[in-house]
C-alpha cells in the first residue's frame, strides 16, 4: 500500500536521475537481459519511491546489446552505429518499465527518436509532469544524436528537469570511483569525494568528459555506487556515506 505524501521520509534531493548502464541488465552473462536483475533494479527502485518524497527518472544504456564504438571499430558508419546503440537502450527501457509496472509503478518511457507504437517522444515540460504526478520517466535513446554517451544524457537530461543529481549506478562489485583500477590492483582506494577537476585531468573513470563537464557548469552532483548493493539507493537519499561523490 502507497503511503500518503507526508508520510514519506525527505531525502537530500527531491528529484534525482539514476544512471542504469546497459551492462548492469547483463548480469553475470556480459550480454543480453538477466530478467533476475532487472526485477532487483526495478524493486529497488520501487522500495525507494515507496519511502522516498523523490521525484525519480532514468536513464539507460544500451552496451548489454550494442555499443557504437564497437561497430565503429569494426568499419561500421560511426554515426549509423550509435544509432543502432540508440534502439538497443530503448529494449532495455521497455524491460525495465514491464518489470516496475508488474511491480505496480507507473512509468512512462520517453525516447530521444521518436517510436510512438512503443514510447512516448521526448517532451521535457510533459516529462516533469510525469514526475510531479509519481511516475518514474525512463529517458531512451540517448540524446538522439550520435557521438554522445548515454553518461552526457544523464547529465542532460538532470539539468534540463532540474534534477539534484545524477546517481550513476555501477556493476561488478565496484562501490564508487578508485584511485586506481580494483580490479587490476587489491589495494586500489575508493575515493570517498572528488572534484569536477580532479575526475577531468586525472581522468578518472567516472563519466566521459562531456558528461563531467556539463555537471560542473551546471552544479550539479554526482554519486557513484554500486547499484546492486542492497539499500544504496536509499541511504544515498537520506544523505549516508554510499560511493563517491564528484562535485
Amino acid at each position: 500500500m502507497q503511503k500518503k505524501k507526508d508520510d514519506l521520509l525527505k531525502g537530500q534531493w527531491g528529484r534525482v536521475v539514476l544512471k542504469v548502464s546497459g551492462e548492469a541488465f547483463a548480469g553475470d552473462e556480459g550480454h543480453g537481459i538477466d530478467g533476475h536483475v532487472v526485477q532487483e533494479i526495478a524493486r529497488q527502485i520501487v522500495k525507494v519511491r515507496s519511502e522516498f518524497d523523490v521525484e525519480l527518472a532514468i536513464v539507460v544504456g544500451g552496451g548489454n546489446i550494442w555499443r557504437g564504438m564497437v561497430g565503429s571499430g569494426a568499419g561500421m558508419d560511426r554515426a549509423q552505429a550509435d544509432y543502432m546503440g540508440m534502439l538497443a537502450t530503448v529494449i532495455n527501457g521497455l524491460a525495465l518499465q514491464d518489470i516496475l509496472e508488474q511491480l505496480g509503478q507507473p512509468t512512462r518511457v520517453q525516447t530521444a527518436i521518436h517510436m510512438s507504437q512503443v514510447a512516448e517522444p521526448y517532451i521535457r515540460r510533459r516529462a516533469v509532469r510525469h514526475l510531479e504526478k509519481g511516475r518514474v520517466v525512463i529517458f531512451a535513446a540517448g540524446t538522439g544524436n550520435p557521438f554522445f554517451t548515454t553518461d552526457t544524457t544523464a547529465a542532460l537530461r538532470a539539468v534540463e528537469i532540474e534534477a539534484g543529481a545524477v546517481l550513476k549506478g555501477t556493476h561488478s562489485g565496484i562501490q564508487g570511483v578508485y584511485d586506481d583500477d580494483p580490479r587490476t590492483n587489491p589495494d586500489a582506494e575508493l575515493l570517498k569525494e572528488v572534484s569536477y577537476i580532479d575526475v577531468l585531468q586525472k581522468g578518472l573513470k567516472v563519466m566521459d568528459s562531456t558528461a563531467i563537464s556539463l555537471c560542473m557548469d551546471n552544479e550539479l552532483p554526482i554519486v557513484v555506487f554500486d547499484l546492486m548493493g542492497d539499500g544504496n539507493v536509499g541511504s544515498i537519499l537520506a544523505g549516508e556515506a554510499v560511493g563517491t561523490v564528484v562535485r
